[in-house]
């Protein structure tokens, strides 16, 4: 991004909204939301998809065990990586791959191939880039802004995310119940080529000449650990989140069997879904500064 585009509205006071004004954030934002929302519906489908699979608890759960466990066991790697290299090339190849590993499931429910086991290796196999696109994400926001709208171009992030989290699974439902259960992969892959195109439209301001060697990737791996355990703040946040996403995670896991043997069909599971969501919006604005 130009130096120009920052340093315009650099002196105008920082709102809630003031990071729009900034030509790239608005479609890296818009990109991600949009992106987000194929991911969230592919999500819906996957669940719903083992429920006709295997329809027991334990297979059911493990599609969301297969969502959120690459998380848990690349999130520090993948930090690590998006502090040494080039983080619009890692989130370049990382879209790519999300991209054709989504097309390939679509393709896969679309012909009948598809068991429960090939659906969770498919599953683990997104949620392990979201794992390594996550940070490249979070790491580039400070990057199209200047420090005074960072805290609001965070939050934005944040209502970003809940955002499409209250739209996909909503969407992602009636999509199911009305075009059929391969439909929502195959709009999933699509909805990648938006975060390629932005990536690529997007050019990378000039770095500074570098004073110091680059940094090495198990350095950073401990760097991070080092101050994760020794911040306080940071430490006290892990400790809240890891005490609530441990039973949250459990009524997202099996909310779909809950559903198709209980309440109803596809158009009910995605929008219960997507309460979580519409909850964390409405968190999200409160927080706006």
């Amino acid at each position: 991004m130009a130096s120009g585009d920052q340093d315009g509205g650099a002196t105008a006071s920082a709102s809630a909204w003031s990071p729009f004004r900034r030509t790239a954030l608005t479609v890296l934002w818009t990109a991600s939301v949009v992106s987000s929302i194929g991911t969230w519906m592919n999500d819906v489908a996957a669940g719903w998809l083992m429920t006709s699979l295997a329809p027991s608890p334990t297979m059911v759960s493990l599609v969301q065990a297969a969502t959120t466990l690459p998380i848990f066991l690349l999130a520090i790697p993948a930090g690590a990586l998006s502090d040494i290299v080039d983080r619009r090339k890692v989130l370049l190849v990382v879209s790519l791959c999300l991209a054709l590993v989504a097309a390939a499931l679509g393709g896969f429910v679309w012909l009948g191939w598809v068991t429960p086991w090939v659906l969770l290796v498919f599953t683990f196999l997104l949620g392990a880039g979201t794992a390594f696109a996550a940070p490249a994400w979070q790491a580039i926001v400070p990057k199209l802004i200047p420090r005074d709208e960072l805290q609001a171009a965070v939050t934005l992030n944040s209502v970003g995310i809940n955002i499409s989290r209250a739209i996909g699974p909503a969407l992602g439902g009636l999509i199911i119940a009305t075009l059929g259960i391969a439909v929502p992969f195959g709009l999933s892959a699509i909805s990648f080529l938006g975060v390629i195109f932005a990536l690529l439209w997007r050019k990378p301001a000039a770095e500074g000449t570098r004073h110091f060697p680059a940094e090495r990737f198990t350095g950073a791996v401990r760097t991070g650990l080092h101050y994760a355990r020794e911040s306080k703040p940071l430490r006290d946040t892990l400790i809240r989140a890891v005490a609530f996403f441990l039973f949250a995670s459990a009524y997202w896991a099996l909310l779909p069997l809950i559903v198709r043997q209980v309440l109803g069909g596809p158009q009910l599971y995605g929008l219960l879904f997507a309460c979580v969501g519409i909850g964390a919006v409405g968190g999200g604005a409160w927080v706006l500064p």
